[in-house]
């Protein structure tokens, strides 16, 4: 979601601040804006169009400065509209715009008790020119400013109710930035010889600038001098370098360069197979220490999966699907029970707690709020064995749970996600057969055989991205839909899911999936030469019924997009399309049948011409609830 980058230096960091920005592209926004403490006080430039078009304004207004702050906004409060756009100034009670700014502000998050404050700020005074709930803090921080920026900061975060990360200048401290973040992620970068510092709402911003950064923890402040910085906890404690310390992180660059790909969302389904290797690379085999904490609260795994009775899977989105399929998993091999419930729903209802339960919380970045805040519930609620599978090792989600699994797939740009998806399939395929070892469920000869399987995986995936010529002519019909049904049965019912998932997040298409014994139930009402209907057919246990299943579509006239396995003897016919998989994957089933389902999406999306890797309304990275 929102991006912020904040500087304060030497040396003129406008190209910081915009090339920070061009590297949070991936998260999502719709409008961006950079604000600098210039000689001549506070000046900003922001825009309604990409960070390319930003850049240019600021060569055309020649913006120069050793102090900034820059932001990409997704729009909750508002449009997106320029006077909407960060960073937000305030002039000071009873200002005009004409009267020279005191202070710039950029702000990720929600506050939910805006209306109050924009009341009681009215009443003094302040003038509005957004419908925002950022400009509510700027004049907030404005009117308690006493001479000291930290002080006037500190004195506002206790009226703000929600959620945020800030970034903070005032015109009469020209070397000086303040941050703050509850509930959004944010980081501090020491710069070279320590001489610069700067903030960022993702290392990534950072790359190729500095790789020294302190993680800023759950209330905390930082106030950014040039040559020092302090940080601050909730309670007002100083914290020192052990309990902050500064780490060396390494967000490559080039992780963000396209090289011969269209879209990022291309490169990054053809990334799948080395995004396997890498997620599983040292696995030499099944044993609970791959899962050892890595956080703050990090336990022994075999002692965690000894205590364990059941498992609670929690997620949003692509990771709620992930979850999904591993249920299935979970059951069919450890024999433990699993429930698998939306973050965002799960915080919000009366549920039965079991503090023998593993509570698994999966997500991409590990700074997903609504997953964050159902794992916080979860704990409340007296259930303290937690584990995350998720990409991003120094995330939030790793430090607060006792265990992780970190998958490898690398940064994953494109909106839609693809590889991460599949690494977490990969890593929740671990965790299960690693719980099944732990209760004396798997033998050494099934260890044997799926560790050969997973092995196989790289090379089974290159097999599946050969298939795209065939999945590109599929496109070409789908291009001229309006709707599309997805079936799948057993563990592929979720996999349906996702197919769908994907076709309607980058191409518009409106799509649904259900389990393929379902269709009698209601979809297949909606079934005509008009609805394509794709089926995840592998050659397993429920291959007849499932044939069944697809009689009943043809026989309303429904045509068929089937992605069968090489021995499932499903045969192309008038209405039916078939494409063939290289061959049966069994329980990794699910890994490989995605693969063609992402293809479709993506080639889908590019013969309707939409915007592939920032679809419309969407975000990367889901950081307010």
């Amino acid at each position: 979601m929102c991006g912020i980058v904040g500087a304060v230096s030497n040396r003129n960091i406008v190209p910081i601040l915009v090339q920070g920005l061009q590297r949070l592209e991936y998260r999502g926004y719709d409008s961006c804006g950079v604000a600098v403490h210039a000689s001549g006080g506070l000046t900003r430039a922001r825009s309604t169009a990409r960070v390319a078009e930003l850049q240019e304004q600021v060569t055309q207004d020649k913006l120069e400065g050793h102090t900034g702050i820059a932001h990409t906004r997704w729009a909750t409060h508002g449009a997106p509209a320029v006077h909407n756009a960060h960073p937000h100034f305030s002039h000071g009670a009873g200002a005009a715009d004409a009267r020279s700014p005191r202070v710039a502000l950029v702000h990720n998050g929600i506050i939910e008790n805006h209306d109050q404050l924009r009341a009681a700020l009215q009443a003094k005074g302040y003038v509005f020119s957004s419908q925002t709930d950022t400009e509510v803090i700027a004049h907030l921080v404005d009117s308690l400013y006493e001479g000291d920026l930290f002080e006037a900061v500190k004195a506002a975060l206790p009226q703000l109710h929600g959620a945020y990360a800030l970034a903070v200048m005032h015109k009469d401290e020209p070397q000086r930035v303040v941050g703050a973040r509850a509930g959004s992620p944010l980081i501090l970068g020491v710069g070279q010889d320590g001489a610069e510092h700067f903030l960022a709402s993702d290392a990534m911003a950072l790359a190729g600038v500095t790789d020294q950064i302190v993680y800023l923890e759950e209330g905390d402040m930082a106030d950014l001098q040039l040559g020092r910085y302090w940080l601050m906890d909730r309670a007002g404690r100083a914290l020192t370098a052990e309990q902050r310390p500064v780490k060396t992180v390494h967000a490559h660059s080039g992780a963000v360069e396209l090289g011969p790909y269209r879209h990022y969302m291309q490169k990054e389904i053809f990334e799948q197979p080395r995004a396997i290797a890498d997620t599983l690379e040292g696995v030499e085999g099944i044993v609970p220490e791959l899962f050892d904490g890595v956080g703050e609260s990090g336990a022994a795994a075999w002692r965690v999966f000894k205590e364990i009775d059941s498992v609670l899977i929690l997620a949003c989105g692509t990771s709620y699907y992930s979850g999904c399929t591993a249920k299935y998993w979970l059951e069919s091999i450890a024999k433990i029970p699993t429930q698998v419930e939306v973050a965002s729903e799960y915080r919000y209802r009366e549920s039965v707690p079991n503090p023998r339960t593993l509570v698994v919380t999966i997500t991409q970045s590990g700074e997903t709020a609504d997953t964050l805040a159902a794992l916080r519930h979860a704990q409340s609620l007296g259930m303290k064995h937690t584990l995350t599978i998720c990409n991003v090792a120094t995330s939030a989600m790793v430090r607060e749970c006792e265990l992780a699994y970190i998958t490898r797939a690398g940064i994953e740009i494109g909106v839609a996600s693809t590889k991460a998806f599949t690494a977490q399939l990969a890593g929740l395929f671990l965790l299960t057969l690693a719980l099944a070892q732990s209760k004396g469920r798997l033998s050494e000869g099934e260890e044997a055989a799926h560790l050969k399987a997973m092995r196989h995986l790289p090379a089974a995936l290159q097999a599946v991205l050969a298939l795209e010529p065939q999945v590109m002519a599929w496109a070409e019909d789908f291009a001229r839909k309006e709707n599309a049904l997805f079936l799948g049965r057993g563990m592929h019912y979720p996999i349906a899911l996702e197919g769908a998932l994907k076709l309607k997040e980058i191409s518009y298409i409106h799509a649904e999936a259900y389990p393929a014994g379902e269709l009698k139930h209601g979809p297949l009402a909606l079934v005509t030469s008009e609805m394509p209907v794709v089926t995840v057919a592998p050659n397993d246990a429920l291959l007849e019924k499932l044939k069944s299943n697809l009689q009943e579509v043809r026989a309303r006239g429904g045509v068929l997009y089937v992605l069968a396995d090489a021995d499932s003897h499903i045969e192309s016919a008038e209405g039916i399309h078939v494409i063939r998989m290289p061959e049966h994957y069994g329980a990794l089933s699910p890994l490989l049948h995605v693969v063609p389902l992402q293809l479709l999406a993506y080639h889908t999306a590019c013969a309707r011409g939409t915007d592939v890797d920032k679809p419309r309304n969407l975000a990367k990275s889901v950081t307010v609830e």
